[in-house]
């Protein structure tokens, strides 16, 4: 269901409800199943049948929901986190940089709760392998089991292990690793074994702390790696409104603006029976759309370093 799609919802199809963009629920859909939530019932077996995308009414009309596809990205958003996850910027930027593509053979460690594992699995799909390790046996268990679920058997191989005192147990296999650990620095070694020596290699390290970077950085460094880079996704999110855009006469005649308020705001001011005769907001205004930062900007998430391995046969 993640690394292929399909038109139609069949049962047992792992399916998401979007109820708003911020009620996102994912269910897998079998008959005699019911969904519910504050827009009403919805009856999975009147789900199956239907096109993916399609809005779907409560058996009450109260409200409607729409059953989506699933996909990575809708996973990242609702996937129960058992730890701190990757979200998409940081997701895009490090496929971007570790070149994965159709075929790839990935490492991974640690699964943590799968968000990026999901992504993973959909970009190298079909011909590729991501083999993924977490130290926690009761993470790795139900990581597992989600890939089966989740129909991604066949390309995610998952493993508990400890790689730091165990290391992967592969050797020139893998075109790129992704490291999510507390010591970084101590897997770069087996990351180094794992990777084919035969075409460059990539290994990215995904770290909270600046002092983690340091570390890591001088591993990579002493063990061979070149073109270190460490970067940070910093996300910045824009408002756009609409605004009057008065002309040269009314500018000259002294008549004040409110920049503040949206067209609609500005009509519902007009056919507000209390809005006095004498109101500069009543004027018929060119408009304009504009932009500006919001007030509040999502902060730091993680460093990430990577670097290259030249070949060596």
């Amino acid at each position: 269901m993640f690394h292929e799609y399909k038109t139609s919802i069949a049962e047992g199809d792992q399916a998401m409800v979007y109820a708003t963009p911020e009620c996102i629920y994912p269910i897998t859909v079998t008959t005699g199943e019911t969904f519910n939530n504050k827009f009403g019932s919805f009856r999975h077996s009147e789900m199956i049948g239907l096109k993916y995308g399609s809005k779907m009414w409560s058996h009450d009309n109260r409200g409607f929901v729409y059953i989506l596809h699933a996909t990575p990205a809708l996973w990242t958003q609702v996937v129960p986190h058992r730890t701190q996850i990757l979200y998409l910027p940081d997701i895009s930027f490090i496929s971007l940089y570790l070149d994965l593509k159709p075929g790839k053979v990935v490492i991974e460690s640690g699964t943590g709760s799968g968000s990026f594992s999901h992504s993973i699995a959909r970009t190298i799909a079909p011909d590729g392998h991501l083999y993924t390790f977490e130290y926690h046996e009761h993470r790795a268990k139900v990581a597992q089991e989600e890939f089966v679920q989740h129909k991604l058997a066949d390309i995610v191989t998952a493993e508990h292990r400890d790689v730091i005192m165990n290391g992967f147990g592969k050797s020139n296999i893998a075109d790129s690793v992704f490291l999510d650990l507390p010591a970084p620095w101590d897997a770069v070694a087996p990351a180094k074994d794992a990777l084919r020596k035969d075409t460059i290699g990539r290994i990215c390290s995904f770290s909270p702390c600046i002092e983690q970077v340091q570390r890591t950085a001088l591993t990579l460094d002493e063990l061979g790696f070149s073109d270190i880079r460490m970067f940070e996704c910093l996300v910045k999110d824009y408002e756009v409104r609409t605004v009057p855009l008065p002309d040269i006469e009314t500018a000259i005649g002294g008549q004040k603006v409110n920049f503040r308020l949206s067209a609609s705001d500005r009509k519902k001011r007009r056919l507000d029976s209390r809005t006095t005769a004498v109101d500069n907001d009543n004027c018929d205004y060119k408009e304009m759309k504009v932009s500006k930062p919001v007030d509040e900007a999502r902060g730091h998430t993680s460093y990430l370093t990577f670097a290259i391995l030249a070949p060596s046969e």
